[in-house]
């Protein structure tokens, strides 16, 4: 279960608290969230079945704005995402990009290093908080 630039932690929660975690954690950063799509609810829509899949879209233009600066190509990435979703087994995963991997991405490694390890910290921490107890 590895993508390239994909960070997966495991949850000590299930789907809906993660979530729930998660969208707290954003905001209390200081995060806006710019949108919630829940996959599996669309899929039920659809008359299609899809285990827990939901997608938070959030961020900052304090953090987003200098890296498009640097390279406006970013922009195909940012706002950052974290996708909470469930395997089949019913353990509930938290995934979302690594800030480095998008950087070399776009080719801004140098240009946009502080940041991308602000970015990369503050990631780290809100997955921290929304999966552990």
């Amino acid at each position: 279960m590895s993508a390239d630039g994909l960070i997966t932690l495991r949850s000590a929660f299930g789907p809906q608290q993660t979530m729930e975690r998660l969208e707290a954690e954003v905001k209390a950063k200081g995060m806006t969230v710019f949108a919630h799509v829940d996959h599996a609810a669309g899929a039920s829509a659809a008359g299609l079945p899809l285990r827990p899949t939901d997608l938070l879209i959030f961020g900052a233009a304090k953090g987003g704005t200098p890296l498009m600066q640097a390279a406006q190509t970013i922009g195909i990435d940012l706002p950052l995402k974290a996708l909470v979703w469930q395997d089949e087994a019913g353990t509930t995963f938290l995934s979302y990009n690594d800030s480095a991997y998008l950087a070399r991405r776009h080719g801004i490694e140098q240009s946009g290093k502080q940041v991308v390890e602000a970015m990369s910290g503050a990631l780290k921490a809100i997955a921290a908080k929304a999966t552990t107890p």
